[in-house]
């Protein structure tokens, strides 16, 4: 099966959710496959982008193909970075950096508009091209400053009340617990199952 990333943070973190649940499949990624051109991600919902993503790697690969978009939903920003999450910053797509501009833009807003969530859609593509569909959400608040030093993208920012600390001060663990992707890939993974068998 494909998981069509060159992300190493979501791939440990979804293969790990994979072989928890079971599944046993050889896991490979977009860096097993350095000649398949990159897809233009145009999408304006996270659930086109997923889907475009998993369609053109599956095509490409003749793979069971599952690609996701995820990303921060801010709300005092009326839903940005939103799918532009990974390039908030523009050129310079490091997370030092799109974290720095989500840091100013948010600089006097208070703790009760400071509310978001990460959303993640998962897209499964078959080799005979049927999609499927997964989502998940996990809502939060942005911090004034990073905290943690684990994770990755906005993480850092990102407070989860439940257990009063950012995804970045999660281990492993306890973040496939609650994270966007967890709930996500739980889901996708039903789906799996129901392909595999």
């Amino acid at each position: 099966m494909l998981i069509a990333t060159c992300n190493k943070g979501k791939l440990v973190e979804i293969g790990k959710l994979l072989s928890e649940s079971g599944i046993n499949v050889e896991a490979l990624s977009l860096d097993d496959y350095p000649d398949m051109p990159e897809t233009i991600e145009d999408g304006v919902t996270f659930e086109q982008n997923a889907v475009k993503k998993a369609v053109e790697a599956s095509k490409y690969t003749g793979l069971l193909t599952l690609a996701d978009d995820s990303g921060l939903e801010v709300d005092y920003l009326d839903g940005k970075p939103g799918v532009y999450s990974a390039r908030f910053a523009g050129d310079d797509k490091s997370d030092d950096a799109n974290n720095k501009k989500l840091l100013e833009m948010m600089k006097d807003v208070k703790w009760e508009d400071r509310t978001a969530r990460f959303k993640c859609v998962i897209a499964i593509c078959t080799p005979n091209q049927k999609i499927h569909i997964a989502e998940g959400t996990c809502e939060g608040y942005i911090l004034d400053k990073p905290r943690g030093e684990k994770g990755f993208g906005y993480d850092p920012l990102f407070y989860y009340p439940e257990f009063k600390k950012t995804f970045a001060e999660l281990d492993m663990h306890e973040k496939n617990r609650v994270s966007h992707r967890s709930m996500a890939i739980k889901k996708a993974i039903e789906i799996l199952k129901e392909i595999l068998r």
